[in-house]
């Protein structure tokens, strides 16, 4: 193989590898994210993470926004509007960007 052919490789592998992080620093600020607004609406333990793990699975399997929508329209009866959801948000995918290896 070219050195040419090695190197296109080799970004292509790094351009993977940087997506798959990003992936994750995602999942773990929606957790946290999640696990925060279940603490907003009263629940704890096994119902706060499966509140958690509903976002992720909102967030992953349909539009890049239905997290933050959900969010919105749960936390609208507990005193919680968009722009603190959003900046709570903000601040836990910042610090899951930080956390990545």
């Amino acid at each position: 193989m070219t050195s040419f052919g090695q190197r296109e490789e080799a970004f292509e592998a790094k351009f993977a590898h940087d997506q798959e992080l990003t992936f994750k620093a995602r999942a773990r600020a929606l957790r946290m994210l999640g696990l925060w607004a279940a603490r907003k609406r009263g629940e704890t333990g096994t119902a706060a993470e499966e509140y958690a793990r509903a976002l992720i699975d909102a967030d992953v399997s349909t539009t890049p926004h239905a997290a933050l929508n959900r969010l919105v329209l749960d936390l609208a009866g507990y005193g919680v509007d968009a722009t603190q959801i959003r900046a709570k948000r903000d601040a836990l995918f910042a610090i899951a960007q930080r956390a990545s290896p």
